[in-house]
């Protein structure tokens, strides 16, 4: 990227918060402090009006703006490529949103990119497991980001799946993340005083209240993530097994029931990678596929399998000789 070019970049990249660190704008372009310390001085002098905080960062003063960014035909593409995956992992109402904003970005684009865009639209596709029509709605994420954004507090109608029930909170949000082709919401939950993972297919209805909370007294998402990562016996575990190609070709959707998370095509096999919570559960579906799976980690799985087998082998065995009586009368 030449000078003109980043100038130009660390320029909306202030104008999209309200302070930028100056280590936020060197990690961004792999330069150093004192080089960003030039480009912002360029900037000042060229007549762009940014002030300065001591140990805070650098700001866009009020009332400057840049006119309308264009975007280039590789910067539209890796957003068509976003639209893609947002029609298959999000909901209802942050698909809606941004198929709207595509629409904008479309519209501005010159002519030859437009023609750029569309022709790559058939040609990129997103696949996701056939899990069926959830009964829920499925259209809250855009009413949490704004519960999450103004600190406010959900009411929502929630089913829980162990107990087949449904139950009313009220949550104080504190971030979304997205796993195993699901968002999951984190929030306190005023009911049990603790912090709970709730499922957004699992929201049969919400409502956006006007009571606020204080997010300062609450643990960020990051920190819950870490903590619940490193701490939870149940946390999911890597599993790599190599399949036959015709069993792998047998498989078909139940692999995303079973967290999987990579598929490495080989000669003599196909590896998988999954991300699952219950090794137990894991190890009897892999008996089902005999010697057509071959577990390559985790150590703890294959003893699984292995007890697994000697207790079928031990059961069968006391099976045949109880009706061997039988058989003789």
């Amino acid at each position: 990227m030449n000078r003109i070019d980043r100038l130009t970049a660390i320029l909306i990249q202030l104008q999209g918060k309200k302070i930028v660190k100056a280590q936020e704008i060197a990690d961004r372009f792999g330069m150093s402090l004192r080089t960003v310390y030039r480009d912002v001085k360029a900037l000042m002098e060229a007549g762009v009006p940014i002030g300065a905080e001591a140990g805070t960062g650098y700001y866009i003063v009020d009332g400057y703006h840049l006119p309308p960014v264009m975007f280039n035909r590789t910067e539209a593409a890796a957003l068509l490529t976003g639209e893609k995956l947002m029609e298959k992992h999000s909901d209802h109402s942050n698909q809606q949103q941004f198929s709207n904003a595509m629409q904008k970005i479309r519209a501005v684009l010159r002519g030859s990119d437009k023609d750029f865009l569309e022709s790559l639209d058939g040609n990129i596709a997103v696949l996701r497991s056939n899990r069926g029509e959830s009964e829920f709605p499925n259209r809250f994420l855009s009413e949490i980001q704004e519960a999450l954004a103004r600190q406010r507090v959900l009411s929502i109608e929630y089913y829980s799946f162990y107990s087949d029930s449904t139950s009313r909170r009220d949550v104080e949000p504190i971030g979304i993340f997205h796993m195993n082709s699901s968002w999951h919401l984190i929030g306190f939950c005023r009911l049990r005083q603790d912090y709970r993972d709730f499922r957004a297919d699992r929201i049969k209805s919400l409502t956006l209240t006007e009571n606020t909370f204080d997010k300062s007294s609450r643990i960020s998402l990051q920190e819950y993530i870490t903590h619940e990562f490193e701490s939870d016996p149940d946390q999911p575990t890597l599993v790599k097994v190599r399949f036959t190609h015709d069993q792998a070709r047998w498989m078909k959707e139940q692999k995303y029931y079973y967290g999987i998370v990579e598929e490495k095509v080989e000669e003599q096999y196909v590896e998988m990678s999954f991300l699952y919570h219950q090794l137990g559960h894991f190890a009897r579906w892999l008996l089902m596929m005999g010697k057509c799976a071959t577990i390559v980690e985790p150590e703890d799985l294959k003893i699984l399998v292995r007890k697994q087998i000697a207790e079928l082998a031990e059961h069968h065995c006391e099976v045949v000789l109880s009706a061997q009586p039988a058989l003789h009368r």
